[in-house]
């Protein structure tokens, strides 16, 4: 990775940990274009740049623009666990259960120690049955 992909990486990083959102979403799309231009074959930086980025927009109650940072870092990497688990919870908030779960399930298959991913889908499958015993 270029030493100035890093540096963008880091601040956006330390923005986010300081909670200045708007400047670390700006530092995190940075990089990842950056990464894109430069073909830097960084995966795993990138799709937590998306991750994280997805947060950001999360946070803000961005909820669809998060979910297309979620799915770019599950098709930057597909064994990373989180973002199915970040898109799942969006997925319920929004009352796609049948989606919720299949992140949720998924997100256990990469990592199944992931209690955040087991609770959120018992929840997910209670409340799907709920909603078919009430009939909508």
């Amino acid at each position: 990775m270029e030493t100035s992909e890093l540096n963008i990486l880091k601040r956006a990083d330390s923005e986010l940990h300081q909670k200045h959102f708007k400047e670390a979403e700006h530092l995190y799309t940075q990089f990842i274009d950056s990464c894109a231009r430069n073909k830097s074959g960084r995966v795993d930086e990138v799709a937590v740049a998306f991750n994280n980025r997805g947060q950001i927009k999360y946070l803000r109650v961005d909820f669809y623009e998060a979910m297309e940072d979620y799915t770019s870092a599950i098709e930057t990497k597909r064994q990373f666990d989180i973002p199915y688990y970040n898109r799942g919870l969006i997925r319920y908030r929004l009352g796609f259960y049948e989606d919720a779960e299949k992140d949720f399930r998924k997100a256990l298959e990469l990592n199944p120690s992931f209690e955040d991913a087991k609770l959120s889908l018992k929840q997910t499958l209670t409340d799907q049955e709920q909603k078919i015993q009430r009939g909508y």
